[in-house]
């Protein structure tokens, strides 16, 4: 009988041995009408900007360049595709970050738009990684984004970013805090991952949570 450890362990290298692979763009869309034919399963990370998606898609893989950074929030507005090894039926969604107030409230309204019709009627879409900076916690901002996946058919789960600039005491409170809210979302993953795209923290389980659901989908 296999324990609980060992399979987390089988996961992890598994994740590990799937993101050792070269990943590549393939497609970006501006619009619904623009996205890519469904086929693959997808994951998609989600999180208001300046959350460091785009630092965790390069940390998840291992290339520091494969999505584009920048320190200007709300740069990404389009939905970004991201492709592993032909034999892996996985795709990465980097989605345009919400709730940047310095822009224009025609772009931030044809955002929204944008994100929340994919994750209504994304039928391949198989999970949403809700970003969160570890710094500061959910914000108003994050409870529409979580109202829509509570409505949709989509699993979704918090991953705290940044973990590596708060104190040990303050992350472990942070966790328990996101974790107590999640109790009010129950379509939400009840764990709350604590991730650092600059130390690397976080990243194996994350690896090992797609890797499990791949699994889950019989891919």
């Amino acid at each position: 009988m296999t324990s609980s450890a060992d399979a987390d362990e089988r996961l992890i290298e598994k994740g590990r041995k799937l993101f050792a692979q070269a990943w590549r763009f393939t497609h970006a869309s501006p619009s619904i009408e623009s996205l890519p034919p469904m086929g693959a399963i997808e994951v998609a990370f989600a999180g208001r900007s300046n959350v460091g998606k785009s630092s965790l898609i390069n940390a998840l893989t291992g290339q520091n360049a494969l999505a584009r950074t920048s320190h200007t929030p709300g740069r990404t507005q389009e939905l970004i595709f991201f492709e592993g090894p032909d034999y892996a039926p996985l795709r990465l969604v980097d989605m345009p970050g919400y709730g940047y107030a310095a822009a224009a409230k025609t772009k931030v309204a044809s955002w929204t738009e944008l994100i929340h019709k994919f994750l209504l009627g994304r039928a391949s879409l198989a999970r949403v990684y809700v970003l969160i900076d570890a710094r500061h916690g959910l914000k108003e901002v994050d409870q529409d984004i979580l109202k829509t996946l509570d409505r949709s058919a989509v699993s979704y789960q918090l991953v705290l970013t940044k973990a590596d600039q708060i104190k040990p005491a303050e992350l472990t409170t942070r966790i328990a805090e996101t974790e107590a809210a999640l109790a009010k979302h129950p379509a939400a993953f009840p764990q709350v991952l604590a991730t650092s795209s600059r130390s690397g923290t976080g990243m194996p389980e994350l690896r090992a949570a797609m890797v499990r659901l791949l699994e889950e989908r019989g891919a």
